[in-house]
């Protein structure tokens, strides 16, 4: 257990971050899962509509620090490769 008033501080902010972060990459799995049951039933549109709605999210979570730059790209171009190919 800490000690240290600073490090009791510190275990009750971790875990209020944990919870905000937790929720942030919760809600945008969420995103991408819309994206791919529109990719599942082969609707485009629909499809197109979700990547639009899940890409602002992928680069809110970049922002916050949630999610790797590299690893929102990753996703995000696959996703987008994956949609253009529904025809």
């Amino acid at each position: 257990m800490a000690n240290t008033p600073q490090a009791k501080k510190r275990i009750r902010r971790n875990q209020r971050r944990a919870e905000i972060n937790g929720a942030r990459v919760g809600r945008i799995r969420t995103f991408v899962k819309k994206v791919e049951a529109a990719l599942a039933s082969g609707d485009k549109t629909a499809a197109a509509t979700a990547l639009a709605a899940a890409q602002p999210e992928m680069a809110r979570g970049v922002a916050k620090g949630v999610l790797h730059r590299n690893t929102a790209s990753r996703k995000f171009s696959r996703l987008t490769k994956r949609v253009a190919a529904l025809a």
